[in-house]
């Protein structure tokens, strides 16, 4: 996939603002304000992929035409873990998972809106999610498949229907996790565990160096598993990525 050709990249911190999703009830740990600052880049704007991993070098992440860092109040729980590719070893049950799903075919493509993804995306959020996000298609279209970076979708599925749907950022070292929504009724094939190591075999293949899983948050249980993906780095504040052996 080639880059868009577009002039006028963002600045380094992609035109920061403060306030972007403003202060709200932290999702992840109970007790706590999250608020988030950063950036949000308009139709015309090119999100260059070496400029995009630059910052995830500083914490950012991407969500929709926004990028955006965690800037809590007494808390930086949020830090983002990259997984080392070539040294990456699955775990027991990792394997057992990847086996579990050897009867999926999975493509990557340019992102593309349908409507059998939506349904699709509509009964993931609501057997996963609190109802907080909109299941409206605007709003499906607009988190998942407006990017203004180089995006790719990877769809997984069972004798030609889809059962679970990746969107990842491309990078010069590696793939950024964006998302991946699934069919609940195939929960028990492990799919969130699948489409990972999928894309961390693919960027074994290519000889990428990293795969971006987002952020880790220490006493989250639901952001916790992504330590098991070893060894991986997690992003510190002084800009490091030091090691976490398996």
């Amino acid at each position: 996939m080639s880059a868009r050709e577009q002039p006028g990249e963002p600045t380094e911190h992609s035109d920061a603002v403060q306030g972007v999703g403003g202060e709200e009830r932290c999702p992840y740990l109970p007790g706590r304000a999250a608020n988030l600052v950063g950036g949000r880049l308009g139709p015309g704007q090119y999100l260059h992929p070496e400029i995009h991993a630059a910052l995830l070098g500083t914490n950012h992440r991407r969500s929709g035409f926004v990028v955006y860092r965690p800037e809590c109040d007494g808390c930086s729980a949020c830090r983002s873990l990259r997984v080392v590719v070539e040294r990456f070893r699955p775990t027991r049950s990792m394997r057992r998972v990847w086996r579990k799903n050897a009867d999926l075919d999975a493509a990557i493509d340019h992102p593309a809106p349908t409507d059998e993804k939506f349904d699709v995306y509509r009964r993931y959020l609501s057997g996963q999610h609190d109802g907080t996000m909109s299941d409206e298609y605007e709003a499906f279209e607009a988190f998942l498949y407006q990017s203004p970076t180089d995006t790719a979708e990877i769809c997984y599925r069972l004798a030609g229907r889809i059962v679970a749907v990746s969107i990842v950022d491309l990078l010069p070292d590696g793939l950024s996790s964006v998302y991946t929504y699934f069919d609940p009724q195939d929960r028990s094939r492990g799919l969130g565990t699948y489409s990972a190591l999928w894309e961390i075999h693919y960027c074994r293949g290519r000889s990428l160096p990293y795969y971006y899983f987002g952020y880790y948050i220490a006493g989250c249980p639901k952001m916790e598993y992504k330590a098991r993906f070893g060894p991986n780095e997690i992003w510190d504040a002084s800009g490091q990525w030091p090691v976490t052996p398996v």
